[in-house]
């Protein structure tokens, strides 16, 4: 920038232009991180579903030990019981590690589900008798 101002209006308006391109530059960067990261969600996504598979979720300690359970007793000793040791030790490695992060993310609804199933049944009697009153007050 090697122009020279002669007045002090010049340089108002040369610097209202250059705040106005810089407006546009970090619009543009912007918009290019944007970019980048929906190109990049794939990447991610795999990276993700990696990272489920070779570390382990350990904060519904009941879940995992249920899911251990099962995948011990159903995968290695009853699928995998005439497979190779490596492969009777690595599977249901992988298996826990990625059953410990679904169940995880599945508490909540199944939780949910389970409630209403309880509360759905409680009083098999009692709900009809509820939806009778529901439906006589309806007709006064």
């Amino acid at each position: 920038m090697s122009k020279q101002f002669r007045t002090y209006k010049e340089l108002i308006e040369e610097k209202q232009k250059l705040e106005v391109l810089l407006k546009a530059q970090k619009e543009l960067v912007r918009y290019d991180v944007q970019e980048l990261k929906m190109e990049l969600q794939p990447f991610r996504d795999v990276a993700s579903n990696i990272r489920k598979l070779v570390t382990k979720d350990k904060t519904s300690l009941l879940l995992n030990i249920g899911s251990d359970a099962v995948i011990n007793t159903v995968v290695k000793k009853l699928l995998l019981g005439r497979a190779g040791w490596l492969t009777r030790l690595i599977v249901p490695y992988f298996m826990k590690n990625y059953s410990s992060h679904f169940l995880a993310e599945q508490k909540e609804k199944w939780l949910d589900k389970l409630a209403a199933w309880m509360n759905r049944n409680k009083n098999g009697k009692g709900h009809k008798k509820e939806e009778q009153k529901e439906n006589e007050e309806d007709v006064f």
